[in-house]
């Protein structure tokens, strides 16, 4: 692409830079659309502005700033531009812009970081005005053609026409008169009424390439004289590398050389990345293991356990006076659940490919956070801004795990040890499932109260745990305490707690075992999910009344949370009578600005079978892009947060994380999966997330069934722990 000059930016003013926006660039930044100092595509074809280039046979490149990695964005991000470009989709296609040319280009495509179910609602609005400008810019050149009032024209389906006249030009004639014009100083968006593209459930731009093979993932990468790396990273997080004994592998077919990695890591760098990797595990190594080797499963839940009565706490939510109401309270219920590391367990290893020269280095990675992963590269290397560049692959997957950049590092100080020559670095599956960032660990102690009418006049939630952003984002933290904790929980916000109980507190004790924790798809609310709804099933039970019924009478002043839990008790029939041996279970949530809710029908065999038949989910996001998406999202999303309720899980031996492969880290099968039906809810008026919220209420949704079918709560997961499989 040709682009404008490049600033000479300084390494640590852009690493200090995106630490501080913290994954997500400032709200009120001015994202420039282009201007009349036209750039062009690598094909040559002219680039209205920085989201649409248009060649001259009318195919429309849609710049996406965001990573894709099997959730949609391509094709909902395109949506939205091409809804206000007025542009036809069947010539639509996209591509990633790389994070060196938006740092060069005053971050004109604004935030990389694709994590948080953010992809379309933090961006949606400056997306949409790119492509209205872009539309705005045509219309003008080609009215500047014919010499007519720019109001006499429009535009449909990638056609400009001449109301009057009937006179009629394609997008592609007029591209290049239109990027030489200024950009509209003022750009007004579509009315929701009158989208034709949003809310349309086209087909995925990705498919046919994922379908056919096509499709390059950074672990697909090749170069001219490209090498392969394997690499051993110290086994237990806080170790350091000793010694290995490199005369032992002198011999080995393929090996190139070894060499030690940032203190805690060896690599072997070979001709193919089987040579590398038999080499490696040939290799003697010694650790210093350091005292976190005498950390176990135990240990860390004895430590946590502890916090659920003692010790400081951060307040998350308070209102009224929660223990004086449960001292006077006339009947109690106190109930411990815990939730256990879980890992993203990715398809595909992390990998990243580099080439390191003196005064320049190229990355090519699956990341999530493009900036992020640049940032990395230039502390690596020390190298100024304009000296790297990252090359944004497909992701084969993420789940949150392609957030952070350890990978990117790692494979930058290898190949500053092989200069000029690509190394492409890519773990085996042991070292991806051993030094993963894993879902945190906590505990939660919650106590209900009520009074003599049955009331709940008290809920207390105690967590105890840890906390992601003390590890991956101290900066984050407020006044110490991590928000992100109490997601589900708040009063306020995206996560915010469906029920009205007159006295409440919820708090979290925080600990932070040397397990590094990360975000896990869905993050807080998966066990903030489980806490809340199976506890409010146990409070129902405890004074006899219907679950749902219990629920509502909480559910007054949240008219959209009960609004999609009304919907899956709804289709799902509840109220009315089961088929023979199957049992009903319920959950709601509010996460990442979405209302979403559950109801599941399960049978149980020998109370350790579980046969999930079917389960119902709504969600209320506000808007809806691409329904389609929607539902195989919500789909999605259950698979795994039903293979972490049953399967996941993830224990501590001396120090170390003991699941290495899949063999002892399973994932649910497809005959073990239930029908799904969707409700979608869009109410209009804001804009929620998808990929995550409804994850958090199918394993609630199954808990409360399990009660309902066997009289007897589950509060610790993952089932297998408990003997249960599914049937």
């Amino acid at each position: 692409m040709n682009q404008h000059v490049t600033p000479r930016l300084n390494r640590r003013a852009f690493v200090i830079g995106t630490a501080a926006l913290g994954g997500g660039f400032a709200l009120g930044l001015d994202i420039p659309f282009g201007g009349p100092q036209m750039a062009r595509a690598a094909d040559g074809a002219p680039e209205v502005n920085a989201w649409v280039v248009i060649r001259p046979d009318d195919t429309v490149v849609i710049r996406i700033a965001r990573s894709e990695m099997g959730q949609g964005t391509w094709t909902g991000l395109a949506q939205l531009v091409a809804e206000e470009l007025a542009c036809d989709w069947s010539k639509v296609t996209t591509e990633y812009p790389t994070p060196g040319q938006n740092v060069a280009r005053k971050r004109v495509w604004g935030d990389f970081s694709t994590g948080g179910s953010r992809g379309i609602r933090a961006s949606q609005d400056y997306v949409r005005k790119g492509g209205a400008a872009a539309r705005m810019m045509l219309i003008q050149a080609a009215a500047n053609e014919w010499k007519v009032p720019v109001s006499e024209c429009a535009a449909a389906n990638s056609i400009i026409s001449h109301t009057p006249s009937k006179r009629t030009t394609t997008f592609g004639k007029v591209a290049e008169a239109a990027a030489k014009l200024s950009p509209p100083a003022d750009v007004k968006l579509k009315d929701p009424k009158d989208w034709t593209l949003i809310g349309k459930g086209v087909k995925r731009l990705d498919t046919a390439d994922k379908v056919t093979g096509a499709m390059t993932y950074g672990i697909d990468i090749k170069l001219p004289g490209m090498l392969n790396a394997a690499i051993k990273d110290c086994p237990v997080t806080g170790g350091k590398l000793k010694s290995y004994d490199e005369a032992k592998i002198a011999g080995m077919k393929g090996v190139r050389k070894v060499v030690a990695v940032d203190g805690t890591a060896v690599a072997v760098i070979a001709d193919t990345w089987w040579h590398a990797k038999t080499a490696l595990d040939a290799l003697p190594i010694v650790w210093d293991e350091g005292p976190n080797a005498k950390v176990s499963s135990a240990s860390i839940a004895k430590w946590l356990a502890e916090g659920l009565d003692s010790g400081p706490a951060y307040v998350g939510n308070e209102n009224g006076q929660v223990k004086a109401a449960l001292a006077g309270a006339v009947k109690k219920v106190e109930a411990v659940y815990n939730y256990p590391y879980q890992n993203h367990a990715n398809m595909e290893p992390m990998n990243a490919t580099a080439l390191y020269t003196a005064d320049k280095c190229e990355v090519w990675c699956g990341t999530q956070n493009g900036e992020a992963a640049f940032a990395a590269v230039l502390e690596a290397t020390g190298l100024p801004a304009d000296k790297c560049e990252v090359h944004k692959i497909m992701l084969g997957t993420g789940f949150g795990r392609r957030g952070q950049t350890d990978y990117v590092r790692q494979a930058v100080l290898i190949a500053k040890q092989m200069p000029g020559t690509p190394i492409k670095l890519l773990w085996s599956r042991e070292e991806d499932m051993t030094h993963g960032r894993y879902h945190p660990i906590t505990q939660c102690k919650l106590t209900g109260g009520f009074d003599a009418d049955d009331n709940l006049t008290a809920l207390h939630i105690r967590i105890s745990g840890q906390s992601i952003l003390y590890s991956l984002r101290p900066d984050a933290l407020v006044n110490g305490k991590d928000p992100a904790t109490f997601a589900g929980f708040n009063a306020s916000g995206d996560a915010m707690i469906g029920y009205s109980v007159p006295n409440m507190l919820i708090e979290h004790s925080m600990r932070n075992p040397h397990i590094i924790p990360g975000f896990w798809r869905g993050v807080n609310v998966n066990q903030n999910a489980i806490y809340l709804e199976c506890f409010m099933d146990e409070l129902a039970n405890a004074v006899g009344q219907d679950p749902l019924e219990f629920r509502r009478k909480l559910m007054k002043d949240h008219p959209k949370h009960l609004a999609v839990l009304e919907a899956v008790a709804d289709k799902i029939g509840w109220g009315t009578e089961a088929p023979q041996g199957v049992y009903r279970g319920l959950a709601q949530l509010h996460s990442y600005g979405s209302y979403v809710a559950a109801a599941a029908e399960i049978s149980v065999t020998d109370g350790t079978k579980i046969k999930v038949h079917r389960i119902v989910a709504s969600t209320d996001p506000g808007y809806i892009v691409n329904p389609a998406q929607v539902e195989r999202q919500i789909a999605g999303s259950f698979v795994y947060g039903l293979s972490g309720l049953f399967y996941g899980g993830c224990t501590v031996k001396d120090g170390r994380i003991e699941q290495t492969n899949f063999d002892s880290y399973n994932s649910m099968r497809i005959n073990e999966m239930p029908k799904v039906e969707s409700i979608l809810m869009p109410s209009g008026g804001f804009w929620g997330g998808v990929g995550e919220p409804t994850i958090s209420v199918a394993a609630p949704a199954v808990l409360n069934a399990y009660f309902a079918a066997t009289g007897k709560r589950i509060r610790s997961v993952p089932l297998r722990d408990q003997n249960i499989s599914f049937a």
